[in-house]
């Protein structure tokens, strides 16, 4: 035995130092991890970083960065390839993991390094064609001398950063995750504005709202869908007049019927958050120049989407936020205007039942003639396992997807086109350019000729006093409500029949009120000629906005801040008098009876400290629930929903609609009767899940306002962050939702700016600049932008690149 012990130790030595040294599932190699001097110790930030230069291989030019006291990064350079390499390895140096993940997710590769776990999101993602939809954006950018010059020079400057690290040095994503970084290249940049695509572009209600018709009928949608709320208050008002006459398109006689609502018998009888900005003219403010403000509303994650910077180079000097992955400021000023967007929210995305010759799919049918499709084999590369191939059919129309029934097991699958803005050739990127160095309302309007998708309401200011909006993009010029249902693949009628004119867009430039704003609602009145879809934001956060800024005068920059912090719900205020009146007192309990004064009392503002927004939030899902599960959850079909904005007036106007009644009992119910079994449920509800009333039931724990590592990483979120506002506030914080860069811009001689963003440059959680902005942005703090017109003498560290 004892000359056994040598060869045990031995082969327990050999194992440890394998096992410490393989990745287990989503384990890291432990060894590697914990080594002190290359695993996660050595991200630890214990100091302010040293003033210094930095000789760059390959890079003959000069560059100087400063950093402010918040580690804004001030960026000055010679000329335009020494600035946007500068910005590549600077954004690189603070975000290189954020820069890869993305772009590893918009390209369908993340099981490259995260193995099978991500497979069907890569697979889904291939389908959609989105590494298609980049390839032809790329083209486009080849094209651009300007704009291909700032993508290289970017790409450049990523690239030296990334061949300065050695293994210790990365980021501590890579080394949880156990994979390296590879080389940026340029297609990378157009991975990134897909993504953005797919973000802000890439949902539908084709097939839900074609079973909804077939279910339900077509007054059904009429009611719900087609007819616009009495509130409705459109980003472009109706005192705007057209000068213009659409240009015509031809519709069918008939609104096709898809395989899957054809399926379905007749029946018998998470909303998301959007952004807001706005530009009030010098007639309103008290400095006699306009004020430009934007909080785009997106999935909040740390490190932030957002990187905050400024470049000065000779023909341009601006300052904002940029995106990980793209050269310039996509929200921002310079020294004559300022600029800001919200989501359009267009119909941009559409689907085609194909009819195939075969089951080869070769051909399909199309304008009375056999069409031959095309296909492009997708090779996804899974850690750890084969690589799979995909091979994805495309018809003139776009990528094929099949679509099985939830209904009829045995019906065979349909075939589903995609008609995608994301796969038209595009260039975003050359928008920014431009706008960056804009001096004046023509500059900016022809920036945003080259803007595809996703289309952005784009608010704008200058010092010389105009204010506009263009609701922007290019929209396919449909016939009324094209799209919204599931469309015919073999008529030509349901092609896209050419785009709105530029011209067209919707737009305003210094109308007489004083003010232009949006807030991802109805993009124009009803007299807009063209149809752009049906499916917008509720009213609310446009309406109030529009509301405070119609009685405001003397407007200062702490004004707009507070309207940006406005917490109103306007959703409560139109229903919740209703809800109380509608529910019997003397049928609660002493607890509900404490909850119904709660309610009473309250002034429909969503701050943190109240229970009463929680209450409410519960109840109205409780009660909207009540009016239409029974119906809906009738059929597994899926089935579109409608908005709260129409239900709640179809329900003060029609005490008797049918969907009131539970179709489930035999009884006939009433409005009273689901008012108080909902209220009662919601209580009862809040009880089980939060405890006795107190400090849990109040609204800023009951949101749930988690913001997310980007890659979901435990330990690296901030969690439950105690914050006011909702989705239907100004303030639309709801659910790691929410404003994800607040920006305030006073125009003038001098510009000056204001802004936040919940997070910190740096995206390495060992350093206190990961989160260092997420308190001020939890309270509503906003930080003077230090806008420099020449290298400043005083800073917090500089770097020198050469």
């Amino acid at each position: 035995m004892k000359s056994l012990r040598p060869v045990f130790s031995s082969l327990l030595l050999i194992g440890l130092i394998f096992s410490l040294n393989t990745k287990f599932g989503s384990v890291p190699p432990l060894g590697k991890f914990f080594d002190p001097q290359a695993g996660f110790w050595a991200n630890a930030e214990i100091s302010v970083p040293e003033s210094g230069e930095i000789a760059l291989e390959g890079f003959e030019g000069n560059a100087s960065v400063y950093f402010d006291e918040r580690r804004v990064p001030h960026i000055f350079a010679d000329n335009e390839y020494d600035l946007y390499f500068a910005q590549g390895y600077i954004v690189a140096r603070d975000r290189l993991f954020q820069l890869e993940i993305q772009t590893y997710d918009a390209a369908g590769r993340l099981s490259e390094n995260l193995g099978s776990r991500t497979l069907n999101r890569d697979l889904t993602t291939r389908r959609r064609g989105m590494p298609y939809g980049a390839e032809k954006a790329l083209e486009v950018m080849k094209a651009d001398p300007k704009t291909w010059a700032s993508i290289n020079a970017y790409a450049d400057g990523i690239n030296a950063f990334i061949s300065s690290l050695e293994p210790k040095g990365y980021p501590v994503e890579y080394k949880i995750l156990d994979f390296s970084p590879e080389e940026w290249t340029p297609i990378k940049s157009a991975h990134l504005m897909k993504n953005m695509t797919r973000t802000l572009a890439g949902g539908n209600n084709d097939d839900r709202t074609s079973n909804t018709i077939k279910y339900f009928g077509s007054d059904f949608v009429e009611k719900f869908f087609t007819v616009k709320p009495e509130l409705n208050d459109p980003i472009i008002p109706a005192s705007r007049k057209w000068d213009f006459e659409r240009i015509p398109v031809q519709k069918p006689d008939s609104l096709f019927v898809p395989a899957s609502a054809v399926e379905l018998g007749e029946f018998k009888k998470p909303e998301g958050v959007g952004s807001n900005n706005w530009a009030v003219s010098g007639s309103k403010t008290k400095s006699g120049y306009p004020i430009l403000t934007n909080d785009p509303h997106l999935s909040l994650t740390l490190p932030s989407i957002w990187y905050e910077m400024q470049l000065n180079a000779p023909g341009i000097n601006t300052y904002g936020v940029t995106l990980q992955g793209a050269p310039g400021v996509v929200i921002g000023f310079n020294e004559k205007v300022a600029w800001g967007v919200t989501n359009v929210a267009a119909d941009v995305m559409d689907w085609y039942e194909i009819k195939f010759k075969d089951a080869s799919k070769k051909e399909y049918w199309h304008d009375d003639k056999w069409k031959h499709t095309t296909l492009r084999i997708e090779e996804v590369k899974v850690r750890g396992e084969e690589a799979v191939l995909d091979t994805v059919i495309y018809t003139h129309h776009g990528p094929v997807t099949e679509v099985k029934s939830r209904i009829n097991e045995e019906r065979e699958p349909a075939y589903h086109a995609l008609k995608w803005i994301a796969h038209i050739p595009s260039n975003e990127i050359r928008t920014f350019y431009e706008l960056n160095r804009a001096k004046d309302y023509d500059d900016y309007v022809e920036s945003l000729k080259h803007l595809v998708g996703p289309a952005q309401n784009f608010v704008f200011a200058s010092s010389a006093g105009d204010i506009a909006l263009w609701v922007n993009g290019k929209f396919p010029n449909k016939w009324e409500h094209q799209g919204r249902t599931v469309s015919d693949g073999t008529d030509p009628l349901y092609d896209w029949q050419g785009w709105i004119p530029f011209e067209h867009n919707p737009h305003i430039k210094n109308p007489k009120r004083g003010f232009v704003s949006s807030a991802n609602q109805e993009s124009a009145a009803p007299d807009y000629p063209y149809y752009l879809d049906d499916d917008f934001a509720p009213f609310e956060r446009g309406r109030r906005i529009n509301d405070r800024l119609a009685e405001m005068n003397e407007i200062t920059v702490k004004d707009m801040q507070d309207l940006q912090l406005d917490n109103f719900s306007y959703h409560a205020s139109t229903i919740l008098p209703e809800l109380l009146e509608w529910l019997d007192e003397d049928s609660l309990g002493v607890d509900e009876r404490e909850a119904m004064e709660l309610l009473k009392e309250w002034d429909y503002m969503n701050e943190a400290e109240l229970i009463a927004p929680s209450l409410f939030r519960r109840w109205w899902g409780n009660f909207y629930a009540s009016i239409f599960n029974d119906e809906y959850r009738s059929t597994k079909a899926p089935l579109r929903y409608p908005s709260r904005d129409r239900v709640k007036e179809v329900l003060k106007n029609e005490p008797d609609f049918e969907f009131i009644n539970n179709i489930n009992t035999e009884k006939k119910e009433t409005l009273e009767e689901r008012a108080l079994y909902s209220f009662r449920a919601t209580i009862k509800g809040m009880t089980e899940n939060y405890g006795e009333p107190g400090e849990n039931w109040k609204w800023g724990y009951y949101q749930n306002n988690d913001i997310d590592h980007i890659s979901f990483i435990p330990g690296l979120s901030a969690e439950n962050v105690f914050s006011n506002g909702s989705s239907e506030s100004v303030n639309a914080t709801r659910g790691g939702f929410g404003p994800s860069w607040r920006m305030v811009v006073e125009l003038g001689p001098e510009v000056k700016g204001w802004g936040v963003y919940p997070g910190g440059a740096s995206g390495n959680p060992g350093s206190p600049n990961y989160d260092s902005m997420l308190e001020s942005w939890r309270t509503g703090e906003l930080y003077e932008l230090k806008f420099m017109k020449e290298p400043p003498k005083e800073f917090l560290y500089k770097l020198e690149l050469k």
